[in-house]
């Protein structure tokens, strides 16, 4: 205790006179104060507007009508998770009550002209859709899927029951109307079944834990709504006599978005009706995470929807919204709901309008209060050929049947569950869509491998990191000296990036380097909301880190200990929220930070640049999984404290290590299940050294869990030829660096003389 007391008080001393010293020779004077977090992350999120902008600007100039259509539908489908086949549908009634009898046992409610029917329809896999079914007495004037808000039930939307006003009540003026209408029910936001409501739930909303559980096996709450919106029209067009020209869909709010996504994706809608959704899409990371579509962006926006809609008839209301306000106080993530601006609505009308000047878009402006007005519908019917008539006098409103149950809580979740029960299946199954992915890998030999896995490393790269355009500006490296002892040197260093990106870190010096000294480098990688003082600084005593960047320094390495953009709670993942939509995410800038990084190191002289190793714990050890996969200048990974079964720590809805019940919204990777776990990711380091550290206490994962996927890891190695080249270390500790069998593998592997 004493020589570390001593060690501190001499590197307190040293602070004020480092900071007067000069700079690493070679490099500019570094003279920015403040947090570099912070000017981190704000130089990304200027970068991030720079690209939504550039992407906004050119998605309708290069539009190519007729021949680009296709790509893009397909494209939508795929983002959303809607690509899957889905069954033959047909509507199944359900009885109303276990006491109903009779001829009508079915009829849930009756109107003046219609009655109203449970029904249920199979969508695909094990995703059954529920709702309202409404059938007029006579025939039906137009088939219809009218959609509500996912907070606004059938039942409310047809008067019912309270909660929705009647003039608002557009699925009961439809039905007096003499339309046929389908009105499945949707998970609303709230939190009543939210994680698993048989074994924990959760303070976030139940669509935030459908959106964190489909995102890493390829699907999406609004996709799986968009297939039980398509199955709809499936059971409708299954009707004999029913016509395409005669079908339509109309929503509100969340309705309103999946009408547009609908009507973008399945032509045989005749015509669509969408009100309180266009315009909000241009808020990103503003919404509810639930909207985070990956890649989204760079194609599609509500103008694009629009226009994959032409020529068919389209109407626009600029009315009634939902209003919704989450925050991140009870772990999810924030988002809010509410009325775009005039400005923001006529800006995305303006950018369709543009492209297509001759387009038939009925557009609707109305006060905030006004839902589906009696204009709105005739021009809604009336592109179906047929009239919409107000009834007079205003005919009663719909009654109960005395028999029906009238709970559909047990509705929800039902719902909410075979949709979370897909996610299961889907994460259950993914090995083997991963199996197939890789069944064409040439592994005969090393050689042979590494060239038949470019392009699996290429897909990686673009479709789970996102890739970010090269570095445009010289690296231009500023310093300046944070500490000397016992004769090491500190250094924080800056390096440009792109025009508001940078990369920093703490470059630490080994005593005793001679002029011809070539080093081997590690770069030491801190966890979430680390810093790199807790790794290289001899100051800091982390008991998740114990100083290991200086500890290396000791020993005789170079360490660079860089820092990376997961630190600043939920400003970080706002952040990356921002990148999602553009096919970007925060490794896309780290890979870039990194290549900066081992670029610049390679040029110094005392750098051997053929042994630049990296080594980082937790969300490090992530680091450790991903950027040397793609950063070829990385000789050797270590994954510490992270190294894991990834696929069902961010899926599973019934273990506790899950990522359901943490506030780490930032987790899920666009269908990583059907594509790379970590031994997967591990292949693409291959045949370079790589290591596991594992605490056995460590609340991450169990041991099993990282044993059973470092397996697989090992027989590749192995089977390639290389079983030298890779280890695991278990240790009897926490989650933390242990830094014994870690150590000896830097040394073996890196050559240090005398160890």
């Amino acid at each position: 205790m004493l020589a570390k007391f001593l060690l501190l008080l001499a590197v307190l001393a040293l602070r004020s006179a480092a900071a007067e010293s000069k700079p690493l020779p070679g490099t500019e004077p570094l003279l920015e104060s403040g947090d570099p977090v912070a000017r981190m992350l704000d130089g990304m999120e200027r970068d991030l507007d720079r690209r939504s902008e550039e992407a906004r600007g050119r998605r309708l100039d290069s539009w190519v009508e007729g021949t680009s259509e296709s790509s893009l539908r397909l494209f939508l489908a795929q983002v959303l998770g809607a690509a899957e086949p889905r069954k033959p549908a047909r509507l199944r009634r359900i009885t109303a009550s276990p006491r109903a009898t009779g001829s009508d046992s079915t009829a849930v409610a009756r109107g003046p002209t219609y009655t109203i029917h449970r029904v249920e329809w199979d969508v695909f896999g094990g995703i059954v859709a529920e709702g309202l079914l409404v059938e007029p007495d006579g025939v039906a004037t137009a088939n219809l899927l009218a959609l509500t808000d996912s907070d606004t039930s059938p039942e409310q939307a047809l008067g019912l029951d309270p909660g929705f006003p009647k003039e608002q009540q557009f699925v009961r003026r439809l039905a007096e109307a003499g339309c046929r209408v389908l009105v499945p029910a949707w998970v609303d936001r709230g939190r009543l079944f939210a994680g698993n409501p048989d074994y924990r739930t959760v303070d976030q909303s139940q669509r935030e834990t459908l959106w964190r559980a489909g995102y890493e096996v390829g699907l999406h709450p609004l996709g799986m709504e968009v297939q039980m919106v398509l199955g709809g029209a499936d059971a409708f067009l299954s009707i004999p006599g029913t016509s395409t020209n005669r079908l339509g869909v109309i929503g509100h709010g969340e309705g309103g978005l999946l009408a547009l996504l609908a009507g973008a994706l399945d032509i045989r809608f005749a015509s669509v009706a969408s009100s309180g959704a266009f315009g909000l899409g241009q808020r990103g990371a503003d919404l509810p995470i639930e909207r985070d579509i990956w890649s989204f962006s760079t194609r599609l926006g509500d103008a694009e929807l629009a226009a994959l809609i032409q020529p068919r008839s389209l109407l626009v209301e600029y009315g009634l919204y939902p209003v919704h306000r989450r925050t991140d106080k009870g772990g999810g993530a924030p988002g809010a709901l509410d009325r775009p601006t005039p400005e923001e609505f006529h800006r995305e009308r303006e950018r369709f309008s543009k492209r297509f000047p001759d387009s038939t878009v009925r557009w609707v402006e109305s006060d905030p209060t006004s839902l589906f007005a009696t204009s709105t519908l005739e021009s809604f019917l009336g592109s179906l050929g047929t009239a919409f008539a107000s009834p007079s006098p205003v005919p009663a409103a719909p009654a109960w049947n005395v028999a029906t149950d009238r709970d559909m809580t047990n509705r929800t979740r039902r719902i909410y569950q075979r949709m979370l029960a897909e996610t299961q299946s889907r994460m259950h199954a993914s090995a083997r869509r991963r199996e197939r992915l890789w069944k064409d890998v040439d592994r005969s030999g090393e050689a042979a491998f590494l060239r038949s896995v470019e392009p699996l490393r290429n897909r990686f790269n673009q479709e789970v990191l996102g890739v970010l355009p090269p570095p445009s500006l010289p690296a231009r490296p500023k310093s300046r000296l944070l500490y000397e002892t016992n004769g090491i040197r500190g250094y924080e260093v800056v390096l440009q990036v792109h025009p508001d990106v940078f990369a920093t870190g703490i470059l630490v010096l080994p005593a005793g380097l001679k002029p011809d000294d070539r080093r081997p480098v590690v770069v030491c990688q801190h966890g979430l909301e680390g810093r790199p003082g807790d790794l290289a600084d001899p100051a800091v005593e982390s008991p998740f880190y114990h100083r290991y960047a200086y500890r290396l320094a000791e020993r005789g390495y170079v360490t660079f200990s860089p820092q990376n953009p997961y630190t600043g709670g939920t400003r970080f993942r706002q952040v990356l929220r921002r990148a999602r939509p553009l096919g970007l995410t925060l490794w896309s800038y780290i890979v870039r930070q990194h290549e900066v990084i081992t670029g610049w190191l390679a040029d110094q002289p005392f750098v051997d640049p053929r042994r630049i190793a990296f080594y980082g714990l937790s969300y490090g050890g992530k680091t450790a999984m991903r950027v040397p996969a793609v950063v070829p200048r990385y000789c050797l990974s270590i994954c510490s404290a992270d190294y894991n079964e990834w696929i069902l720590k961010n899926v599973s809805a019934d273990s506790p290590y899950s990522y359901l019940w943490t506030v780490e919204y930032d987790m899920p990777e666009w269908n990583l299940a059907d594509t790379f776990n970590y031994a997967e990711m591990s292949w693409l380091i291959f045949p370079r050294p790589f290591m596991v550290e594992r605490g056995h206490d460590d609340g991450v994962a169990p041991d099993e869990w990282v044993a059973h996927e470092y397996a697989r890891t090992r027989r590749h190695y192995v089977k390639l030829g290389r079983a030298d080249r890779t280890e695991i270390e278990f240790f009897d500790g926490p989650h933390s660096i242990h830094g014994v069998g870690t150590f000896d593998f830097l040394d073996h592997h890196l050559a240090m003389p005398g160890r």
